[in-house]
């Protein structure tokens, strides 16, 4: 994994220190911070201790953090449930909600060697059976979440067990319909998605953001662990298998896709079509209204993208140079009809 070597914004060294020492066997003094990921999402820092050791603190952003957002506390909940079952995930270690110590909640877990393959370096040290089981190991993954009782693992209380896809186009309708310029597709899409909701197969543990790219993949290409739970919460896992698909692009694709870098474009991954078979190969669910899901991913990320913009084009991001505004503004009518072609079977 690359880090960069930027200061320890966000973090307070001395008393950070201390409490590591404090809370994480085998530490030794001193630490070297480094930041993994920042931006408007939770920051993750690799922290070095004097042995060499490795593990890793994540800890809301420095700003525009609302109430429900962010919630470091509940990402370590959920993983430290998940770390006895068969779902990959950093041990966790320790969580810090004493605002005293670094201004905000924080958590540390272990530091997991492998890729996030994202683009064609992310897959550089993958070769292609290394490619073809990582397409494999994703969706058994995938499979091995939603194959957990919530109840069992002590989730039971994670979010509400119904409705979940109502409740995501309430909200994100809720939240787009502030923008009076928005595109008209995205209300046709809604409309589409509201008159065809299939009827859920379970509650699930939905992941809700889940890509490969929000995975740490080994050099054999298995998933060695499941990261960015922040979206995580009770509901319909088919979901999870539609944001897979829409983030998985092909080689032969020509219409607009959300990621046009895809690595999953390179030889040796799988196809969209060997994903949704395996899936319901292994988790022994029907999959026949995928499309449903696919669009519906597609349709949050319409909303999301219209949210985005806006800010942009109001300047609440700030100065940004190199972000084409004109670009962004287009992507929320693509990303609303694309969610309608679905609907369609395209």
């Amino acid at each position: 994994m690359t880090t960069h070597s930027n200061a320890t914004t966000g973090i307070a060294e001395e008393a950070v220190s201390r409490w590591l020492l404090d809370h994480v066997d085998g530490l030794a003094a001193p630490f070297t911070y480094e930041l993994i990921a920042g931006g408007r999402s939770n920051l993750t820092f690799s922290v070095t201790d004097d042995r060499g050791r490795r593990v890793v603190l994540r800890r809301p952003p420095l700003s525009h953090v609302l109430a429900t957002a962010h919630d470091v506390g509940r990402e370590f909940r959920i993983i430290s449930a998940l770390a006895p079952t068969p779902v990959p995930v950093a041990t966790p270690y320790g969580y810090c909600d004493d605002l005293e110590v670094n201004g905000a909640p924080f958590y540390v877990m272990d530091f997991v060697e492998g890729s996030i393959v994202k683009d064609e370096a992310g897959a550089a040290p993958l070769d292609e059976a290394a490619r073809r089981h990582a397409t494999e190991d994703v969706v058994d993954t995938l499979a091995a979440i939603h194959a957990i009782d919530p109840d069992d693992v002590g989730l039971g209380e994670l979010g509400r067990k119904d409705g979940y896809v109502e409740r995501q186009l309430k909200r994100w309708r809720t939240q787009v319909s502030a923008v009076e310029d928005r595109p008209a597709e995205i209300d046709v899409a809604h409309d589409k998605l509201a008159a065809s909701i299939p009827a859920p197969q379970g509650v699930d543990i939905a992941h809700g953001d889940y890509r490969l790219d929000n995975c740490m993949t080994a050099a054999d290409g298995s998933i060695a662990a499941v990261l960015d739970w922040e979206l995580c919460t009770l509901g319909d896992g088919l979901a999870d298998l539609g944001m897979l698909l829409i983030s998985w692009t092909q080689p032969a694709d020509t219409a607009f896709t959300p990621w046009p870098e895809a690595a999953t474009k390179l030889p040796g991954f799988g196809t969209r079509d060997d994903i949704a078979e395996r899936y319901a190969r292994v988790s022994g669910r029907d999959v026949s209204n995928v499309d449903f899901y696919r669009a519906l991913a597609y349709w949050r990320l319409a909303c999301i993208s219209v949210g985005v913009t806006n800010r942009y084009a109001q300047g609440a991001m700030g100065e940004q140079p190199d972000v084409d505004v004109t670009t962004r503004g287009s992507a929320p009518a693509f990303l609303a009809q694309a969610a309608i072609d679905a609907l369609d079977g395209r």
